[in-house]
Protein backbone atom coordinates (compact mmCIF):
# COMPACT_ATOMS: atom_id res chain seq x y z
CA UNK A 1 0.00 0.00 0.00
CA UNK A 2 1.34 3.43 -0.93
CA UNK A 3 1.07 6.54 1.21
CA UNK A 4 -1.79 8.71 -0.03
CA UNK A 5 -2.18 12.46 0.43
CA UNK A 6 -5.34 11.99 2.51
CA UNK A 7 -3.36 9.82 4.94
CA UNK A 8 -0.92 12.67 5.44
CA UNK A 9 -3.78 15.17 5.75
CA UNK A 10 -5.43 12.99 8.39
CA UNK A 11 -2.19 12.63 10.33
CA UNK A 12 -1.49 16.39 10.23
CA UNK A 13 -5.02 17.20 11.38
CA UNK A 14 -4.71 14.86 14.38
CA UNK A 15 -1.41 16.52 15.29
CA UNK A 16 -2.94 19.99 15.00
CA UNK A 17 -6.03 19.16 17.07
CA UNK A 18 -4.34 16.82 19.55
CA UNK A 19 -7.12 14.23 19.56
CA UNK A 20 -9.16 12.00 17.26
CA UNK A 21 -12.56 13.55 18.01
CA UNK A 22 -11.69 17.09 16.94
CA UNK A 23 -9.70 15.79 13.98
CA UNK A 24 -12.67 13.75 12.80
CA UNK A 25 -14.97 16.79 13.07
CA UNK A 26 -12.56 18.95 11.11
CA UNK A 27 -12.13 16.32 8.40
CA UNK A 28 -15.83 15.49 8.23
CA UNK A 29 -15.15 11.82 8.96
CA UNK A 30 -15.96 9.42 11.77
CA UNK A 31 -13.51 8.95 14.63
CA UNK A 32 -13.11 5.29 13.73
CA UNK A 33 -12.27 6.18 10.12
CA UNK A 34 -9.58 8.62 11.27
CA UNK A 35 -8.17 6.02 13.65
CA UNK A 36 -8.08 3.43 10.87
CA UNK A 37 -6.29 5.80 8.51
CA UNK A 38 -3.62 6.51 11.13
CA UNK A 39 -3.20 2.77 11.74
CA UNK A 40 -2.74 2.17 8.00
CA UNK A 41 -0.05 4.85 7.85
CA UNK A 42 1.76 3.44 10.90
CA UNK A 43 1.48 -0.11 9.55
CA UNK A 44 3.01 1.01 6.27
CA UNK A 45 5.90 2.70 8.06
CA UNK A 46 6.31 -0.10 10.54
CA UNK A 47 6.65 2.29 13.47
CA UNK A 48 4.44 4.37 15.76
CA UNK A 49 3.88 8.05 15.01
CA UNK A 50 2.53 8.88 18.47
CA UNK A 51 3.65 8.03 21.97
CA UNK A 52 0.78 6.39 23.83
CA UNK A 53 -2.84 6.22 22.71
CA UNK A 54 -3.96 9.81 23.33
CA UNK A 55 -2.51 11.17 20.07
CA UNK A 56 -1.21 14.32 21.75
CA UNK A 57 2.52 13.57 21.71
CA UNK A 58 4.53 12.64 18.64
CA UNK A 59 7.19 9.95 18.58
CA UNK A 60 10.64 10.88 17.21
CA UNK A 61 9.60 9.48 13.83
CA UNK A 62 6.28 11.30 14.11
CA UNK A 63 8.10 14.61 14.48
CA UNK A 64 9.99 14.00 11.24
CA UNK A 65 6.96 12.77 9.34
CA UNK A 66 4.84 15.70 10.51
CA UNK A 67 7.39 18.26 9.30
CA UNK A 68 7.48 16.65 5.87
CA UNK A 69 3.75 15.92 5.68
CA UNK A 70 2.70 19.50 6.42
CA UNK A 71 4.77 20.74 3.49
CA UNK A 72 3.46 18.05 1.17
CA UNK A 73 -0.20 18.63 2.04
CA UNK A 74 0.20 22.39 1.62
CA UNK A 75 1.94 21.90 -1.72
CA UNK A 76 -0.78 19.50 -2.90
CA UNK A 77 -3.55 21.94 -1.95
CA UNK A 78 -1.78 24.81 -3.71
CA UNK A 79 -1.39 22.68 -6.81
CA UNK A 80 -5.08 21.72 -6.84
CA UNK A 81 -6.06 25.36 -6.37
CA UNK A 82 -3.80 26.43 -9.24
CA UNK A 83 -5.22 23.71 -11.52
CA UNK A 84 -8.80 24.72 -10.73
CA UNK A 85 -8.01 28.41 -11.19
CA UNK A 86 -6.28 27.74 -14.49
CA UNK A 87 -9.29 25.74 -15.71
CA UNK A 88 -11.55 28.68 -14.90
CA UNK A 89 -9.18 31.33 -16.26
CA UNK A 90 -10.77 32.01 -19.63
CA UNK A 91 -9.50 35.61 -19.49
CA UNK A 92 -5.97 34.78 -18.32
CA UNK A 93 -4.15 33.71 -15.21
CA UNK A 94 -1.01 35.17 -13.58
CA UNK A 95 0.75 33.97 -10.44
CA UNK A 96 3.27 36.21 -8.69
CA UNK A 97 5.52 35.18 -5.80
CA UNK A 98 7.69 37.67 -3.93
CA UNK A 99 9.77 38.08 -0.81
CA UNK A 100 7.63 39.91 1.79
CA UNK A 101 9.70 43.11 2.03
CA UNK A 102 9.17 43.79 -1.69
CA UNK A 103 5.70 42.24 -1.99
CA UNK A 104 4.18 45.05 0.05
CA UNK A 105 5.66 47.56 -2.40
CA UNK A 106 4.84 45.72 -5.60
CA UNK A 107 1.53 43.92 -5.11
CA UNK A 108 -0.96 46.83 -4.73
CA UNK A 109 0.07 48.73 -7.88
CA UNK A 110 0.68 45.58 -9.91
CA UNK A 111 -2.69 44.10 -9.00
CA UNK A 112 -4.47 47.32 -9.97
CA UNK A 113 -2.59 47.49 -13.28
CA UNK A 114 -3.17 43.86 -14.26
CA UNK A 115 -6.88 43.80 -13.45
CA UNK A 116 -7.34 47.01 -15.45
CA UNK A 117 -5.25 45.88 -18.42
CA UNK A 118 -6.74 42.36 -18.51
CA UNK A 119 -10.38 42.49 -17.32
CA UNK A 120 -11.44 39.17 -15.84
CA UNK A 121 -7.89 37.89 -15.36
CA UNK A 122 -7.26 35.54 -12.42
CA UNK A 123 -4.42 36.79 -10.22
CA UNK A 124 -2.66 34.86 -7.43
CA UNK A 125 -0.26 36.71 -5.13
CA UNK A 126 2.04 34.93 -2.68
CA UNK A 127 4.60 36.43 -0.30
CA UNK A 128 7.22 33.97 0.88
CA UNK A 129 10.97 33.56 1.30
CA UNK A 130 13.48 33.51 -1.55
CA UNK A 131 13.83 29.72 -1.70
CA UNK A 132 10.10 29.19 -2.01
CA UNK A 133 9.87 31.89 -4.69
CA UNK A 134 12.52 30.02 -6.68
CA UNK A 135 10.76 26.70 -6.08
CA UNK A 136 7.46 28.12 -7.33
CA UNK A 137 9.15 29.35 -10.51
CA UNK A 138 11.03 26.09 -11.10
CA UNK A 139 7.90 23.98 -10.52
CA UNK A 140 5.69 26.13 -12.73
CA UNK A 141 3.62 27.44 -9.83
CA UNK A 142 4.45 31.09 -10.56
CA UNK A 143 5.02 33.02 -13.78
CA UNK A 144 6.65 36.02 -12.10
CA UNK A 145 8.87 36.01 -9.03
CA UNK A 146 10.77 38.56 -6.97
CA UNK A 147 13.64 37.26 -4.84
CA UNK A 148 16.78 38.41 -3.07
CA UNK A 149 19.97 37.66 -4.98
CA UNK A 150 20.69 36.19 -8.40
CA UNK A 151 19.88 32.51 -8.88
CA UNK A 152 20.10 30.99 -12.37
CA UNK A 153 17.09 28.84 -13.27
CA UNK A 154 16.47 26.96 -16.51
CA UNK A 155 13.72 28.59 -18.55
CA UNK A 156 13.53 31.62 -16.25
CA UNK A 157 14.79 35.12 -17.10
CA UNK A 158 16.34 37.16 -14.27
CA UNK A 159 16.50 40.97 -14.37
CA UNK A 160 17.85 43.33 -11.65
CA UNK A 161 14.94 45.11 -10.00
CA UNK A 162 16.30 47.13 -7.08
CA UNK A 163 19.03 47.28 -4.47
CA UNK A 164 18.99 48.67 -0.95
CA UNK A 165 21.49 49.07 1.88
CA UNK A 166 21.49 46.90 4.95
CA UNK A 167 21.23 48.65 8.29
CA UNK A 168 20.36 48.33 11.95
CA UNK A 169 16.73 47.75 12.89
CA UNK A 170 15.88 48.26 16.55
CA UNK A 171 13.35 49.88 18.87
CA UNK A 172 13.19 53.64 18.39
CA UNK A 173 14.16 54.20 22.01
CA UNK A 174 17.00 51.66 21.93
CA UNK A 175 20.37 53.16 22.98
CA UNK A 176 21.87 52.41 19.53
CA UNK A 177 19.17 54.51 17.91
CA UNK A 178 19.42 57.28 20.50
CA UNK A 179 23.20 57.78 20.31
CA UNK A 180 24.52 60.72 18.29
CA UNK A 181 26.70 58.79 15.83
CA UNK A 182 25.67 55.90 13.60
CA UNK A 183 26.64 52.54 15.08
CA UNK A 184 29.32 50.24 13.68
CA UNK A 185 29.28 46.43 13.42
CA UNK A 186 30.88 46.03 16.85
CA UNK A 187 28.13 48.19 18.40
CA UNK A 188 25.41 46.12 16.75
CA UNK A 189 26.74 42.78 17.96
CA UNK A 190 27.43 44.10 21.43
CA UNK A 191 23.65 44.19 21.82
CA UNK A 192 21.54 40.98 21.89
CA UNK A 193 21.30 40.18 18.16
CA UNK A 194 18.64 38.26 16.23
CA UNK A 195 19.80 36.72 12.99
CA UNK A 196 17.51 36.44 9.95
CA UNK A 197 17.94 34.76 6.55
CA UNK A 198 18.82 38.01 4.77
CA UNK A 199 21.91 38.35 6.94
CA UNK A 200 23.43 35.54 4.86
CA UNK A 201 23.59 37.92 1.87
CA UNK A 202 26.08 40.17 3.66
CA UNK A 203 29.72 39.58 2.72
CA UNK A 204 31.64 42.09 4.87
CA UNK A 205 34.14 39.81 6.73
CA UNK A 206 33.72 41.53 10.09
CA UNK A 207 29.96 41.06 9.94
CA UNK A 208 30.22 37.45 8.74
CA UNK A 209 32.54 36.57 11.65
CA UNK A 210 30.29 38.26 14.20
CA UNK A 211 27.18 36.58 12.78
CA UNK A 212 28.61 33.15 13.61
CA UNK A 213 28.11 33.97 17.29
CA UNK A 214 24.39 34.73 16.92
CA UNK A 215 22.32 32.11 18.74
CA UNK A 216 18.82 33.32 17.87
CA UNK A 217 17.34 33.15 14.35
CA UNK A 218 13.86 34.29 13.30
CA UNK A 219 12.73 33.68 9.72
CA UNK A 220 9.33 35.39 9.75
CA UNK A 221 9.71 39.14 9.16
CA UNK A 222 6.64 40.10 11.19
CA UNK A 223 7.82 38.08 14.18
CA UNK A 224 11.29 39.55 13.79
CA UNK A 225 10.02 43.14 13.87
CA UNK A 226 7.86 42.34 16.89
CA UNK A 227 10.90 40.90 18.67
CA UNK A 228 13.12 43.94 18.11
CA UNK A 229 10.24 46.21 19.08
CA UNK A 230 10.57 44.96 22.65
CA UNK A 231 13.84 46.98 22.92
CA UNK A 232 15.73 43.90 24.10
CA UNK A 233 16.95 42.79 20.66
CA UNK A 234 18.36 44.24 17.45
CA UNK A 235 18.74 42.90 13.90
CA UNK A 236 19.97 43.91 10.45
CA UNK A 237 17.62 44.22 7.47
CA UNK A 238 17.49 45.93 4.05
CA UNK A 239 16.27 49.53 4.05
CA UNK A 240 13.20 48.70 1.97
CA UNK A 241 11.69 47.12 5.06
CA UNK A 242 11.64 50.51 6.80
CA UNK A 243 8.63 51.61 4.76
CA UNK A 244 6.53 49.23 6.82
CA UNK A 245 8.10 49.49 10.26
CA UNK A 246 5.80 50.46 13.13
CA UNK A 247 6.41 53.85 14.72
CA UNK A 248 8.28 52.33 17.65
CA UNK A 249 10.89 50.60 15.44
CA UNK A 250 13.62 52.41 13.48
CA UNK A 251 16.24 51.82 10.79
CA UNK A 252 19.73 53.27 11.04
CA UNK A 253 22.82 52.98 8.79
CA UNK A 254 25.84 51.03 10.03
CA UNK A 255 29.02 52.98 9.28
CA UNK A 256 31.25 50.06 8.34
CA UNK A 257 28.63 47.92 6.56
CA UNK A 258 28.54 48.88 2.84
CA UNK A 259 26.63 45.79 1.65
CA UNK A 260 23.46 46.10 -0.38
CA UNK A 261 20.70 43.57 -0.91
CA UNK A 262 20.21 42.87 -4.65
CA UNK A 263 16.64 42.07 -5.65
CA UNK A 264 15.87 40.37 -8.97
CA UNK A 265 12.70 40.00 -11.01
CA UNK A 266 12.27 36.48 -12.39
CA UNK A 267 9.99 35.66 -15.34
CA UNK A 268 9.21 32.22 -16.74
CA UNK A 269 9.93 32.09 -20.47
CA UNK A 270 7.11 29.62 -21.09
CA UNK A 271 3.86 30.78 -19.57
CA UNK A 272 0.36 29.75 -20.53
CA UNK A 273 -0.67 33.39 -20.70
CA UNK A 274 2.61 34.83 -21.93
CA UNK A 275 1.22 38.27 -22.80
CA UNK A 276 -0.04 38.74 -19.24
CA UNK A 277 3.26 37.56 -17.74
CA UNK A 278 5.30 39.90 -19.96
CA UNK A 279 2.99 42.85 -19.25
CA UNK A 280 3.21 42.16 -15.51
CA UNK A 281 7.00 42.01 -15.52
CA UNK A 282 7.31 45.10 -17.72
CA UNK A 283 5.05 47.07 -15.38
CA UNK A 284 7.03 46.03 -12.30
CA UNK A 285 10.31 47.02 -13.98
CA UNK A 286 8.92 50.39 -15.09
CA UNK A 287 7.53 51.36 -11.71
CA UNK A 288 9.71 53.12 -9.13
CA UNK A 289 9.08 51.22 -5.96
CA UNK A 290 12.22 52.51 -4.22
Amino acid sequence: MSIKIEMLRCFCTVVHTGNLTDAANRLGRTQSAVSMTLKQLEDHLGKKLFEGERKNKLSPLGEQVFELAVKQVRRFDETVQSIETAADASHGHIRIASVPSVAALVFPQTLAHMTTSFPGIKVELRDTDTQQVLDALAEGKAEVGIASGFHPLNGVRAVPLLEDHFGLVCASDHPLNQQAKDPDIADVFAAPFVRNALCDLIETPKFVDALKQADITIHNTHSLITMVGTKDWVTVLPQTVTRFLPADVSFRPIVDLPDKRQVYLYVREKARFKQAAEECSAFILSTRFH
